[in-house]
C-alpha cells in the first residue's frame, strides 16, 4: 500500500511540475515585475502570442 502511495504522489508532483497553471503563471509573472503571464511572454517573445493552451 505504502509503495502505491508513494507511486501515486510521484506521479502526481511530475503532472504539476510538468505545467503549471494559469494563476501560478500569473504570480511568477507579478513577482519578475509584470502585470500577467501575457504580458511577460509579450515581453520576451517580441509580441508574438504563444499558442499554448491554458
Amino acid at each position: 500500500m505504502e509503495k502505491s502511495l508513494k507511486g501515486l504522489l510521484q506521479a502526481v508532483e511530475k503532472e504539476v511540475l510538468r505545467k503549471p497553471n494559469r494563476k501560478t503563471l500569473d504570480r511568477l509573472s507579478l513577482l519578475a515585475g509584470f502585470q500577467d503571464w501575457d504580458s511577460f511572454q509579450r515581453a520576451f517573445n517580441g509580441g508574438a502570442k504563444n499558442n499554448e493552451e491554458e
